[in-house]
């Protein structure tokens, strides 16, 4: 498999920010590297002291702080990562940022699904290479509701959208993740560069946007891959029943994982709860001329998709039959090439770890600032911690037999391996990747199986804890030992959330 080169530490992550200050920029490269040693803690205890704090504070307050020029250097370094990969898939997605507070509400935040919940959307464009491994952010986009409609019926809401165009909708970011994306593959131009999104980006604008930067041919042209759920007519009839009638190229057993409903009740088939299972499923391909839907403000123009089925077509008794119909621009030519669109878009599911991660682990939603300018700022720095810590997980799967020293310091590997292996003498070489990353996860409470890697859960409180115990390395040294080892019991001790309780306000703080 290809291997891709990154930086070291979080902190060439962020080389060559450009903030106007250079006090900010080098502020930031300090302080992610504080936030990433401990993703799961507070500000107030991830930080070195007080005034540590103080000066984090300061710099999300910052006017001259934004989560553009945060993340700039990070997305070069992404390109960089995807130019040399032979096939990326650049997935967007959009998250919920629950930011209700029980009294002071955060100033800025919006409303979400209705007026009692407050916060703000993320919608970013993550890249991932052929085997799910993560390159980083490509593009990135927040941003809070002004207002909902509340009193329209449904019938009334759907015929008000009618009359508006897409440029003043929620949906537009679809459209701006995939010109995202098409910049993206015009810088890479040796690599197919896919854009993955879920159902609701099956929009007709979708297709009828133009893949390429230039339409002479002179940059690549990006492709597409959309899970439908429309239905779209077509010359003979609805894309579903066109493909439907096709023959079936092959069939395949998925493994089907449990859900449970978030509310009792729900209509939608998707929303429903289930038992994890293994369904076989049947595959079809075919490819389809599709009729331009009304628009009042503009004529778009007919176009031809491939459509992939993926359907089971007998269900066990009382479960939903497992559907998923792709539209893309991908080539169907053989079972080969509609397998590779089935596996692309597989790779969809990962953005959603990376929205765990960032929830979960960096806990982005439970930082209690008063503007959402900050929260925002902060977002942008704990989203770079986030990819780094599933980069992590994936690269002891796919990489199980690099040197981890292109990751780890030998501090940070020495004195994990000193406390993991208690009573060995340190090996004269540092130890594979995989070795390490099972490491740092067992101390965050993973237990090493051949059938279950570590996740990013135990990988992100097991990161916490190399952190103490690299500098309680570096400062007493591997001798005297019960020192060390008092240390790291100490270590051991921290808990995912301490340090949250203490004011993340400044006002608070200052009073």
């Amino acid at each position: 498999m290809e291997v891709v080169s990154m930086t070291a530490t979080l902190k060439d992550e962020v080389r060559g920010a450009d903030l106007v200050d250079e006090r900010l920029n080098k502020r930031l490269g300090k302080m992610i590297e504080r936030l990433g040693a401990s993703p799961s803690l507070g500000i107030p205890a991830a930080t070195d002291g007080r005034a540590e704090m103080e000066a984090a504070y300061r710099f999300f307050d910052n006017a001259k702080v934004a989560p553009q020029k945060v993340l700039q250097p990070h997305i070069e370094a992404t390109l960089e990562r995807i130019a040399q990969c032979e096939r990326v898939v650049l997935v967007q997605d959009t998250t919920e940022l629950d930011l209700t507070r029980p009294s002071q509400q955060v100033m800025g935040a919006g409303p979400m699904d209705s007026e009692a919940r407050r916060g703000a959307f993320l919608h970013p464009l993550v890249a991932f290479d052929s085997n799910g491994l993560p390159l980083g952010t490509a593009w990135y986009k927040a941003w809070a509701r002004a207002k909902i409609e509340t009193t329209m019926s449904d019938s009334q809401r759907a015929s008000t959208r009618q009359k508006v165009p897409i440029e003043a909708k929620e949906s537009l970011k679809w459209l701006e993740g995939l010109r995202a994306a098409r910049d993206v593959a015009a810088a890479c131009p040796n690599t197919t560069c896919i854009c993955v999104s879920d159902s609701e980006s099956d929009i007709y604008e979708m297709f009828s946007e133009p893949r390429s930067n230039n339409p002479d041919g002179s940059t690549p042209e990006l492709q597409l891959l959309v899970r439908a759920c429309q239905t779209r007519s077509t010359e003979t009839g609805n894309w579903l029943d066109d493909v439907r009638a096709t023959r079936c190229l092959f069939r395949e057993s998925v493994s089907v994982s449990a859900r449970k409903a978030k509310i009792a009740v729900t209509k939608g088939k998707r929303e429903q709860s289930r038992d994890a299972r293994i369904a076989n499923v049947e595959i079809r391909a075919a490819t389809v001329p599709l009729c331009p839907p009304y628009r009042f403000d503009r004529r778009l123009p007919p176009i031809t998709v491939n459509v992939v089925l993926v359907e089971e077509p007998h269900p066990p008794e009382g479960s939903e039959a497992i559907q998923w119909l792709l539209a893309t621009t991908l080539p169907i030519d053989t079972p080969k090439a509609v397998e590779l669109i089935v596996t692309s878009y597989c790779l969809r599911w990962q953005i959603e770890i990376v929205f765990r991660t960032l929830k979960s682990g960096c806990r982005v939603e439970e930082r209690l600032f008063e503007k959402l300018e900050r929260t925002l700022n902060c977002l942008a720095v704990y989203s770079i911690i986030a990819w780094r810590v599933m980069y992590l997980c994936r690269l002891g799967r796919e990489c199980p037999d690099l040197d981890c020293e292109i990751v780890f310091s030998p501090s940070e590997w020495k004195s994990v391996y000193a406390v993991t292996h208690r009573g060995k003498p340190l090996p004269a070489r540092a130890p594979r990747m995989n070795d390490m990353i099972c490491m740092v996860a067992s101390l965050g409470g993973y237990i090493k199986r051949q059938t279950s890697p570590p996740g990013p859960q135990t990988l992100w409180i097991g990161l916490q804890r190399l952190h103490c115990l690299s500098l309680a390395w570096e400062t007493f040294g591997p001798k005297p030992r019960h020192l060390f080892f008092g240390l790291t019991t100490l270590c051991g001790t921290v808990s995912p959330g301490q340090g949250e309780k203490v004011a993340d306000r400044p006002d608070e703080r200052r009073s």
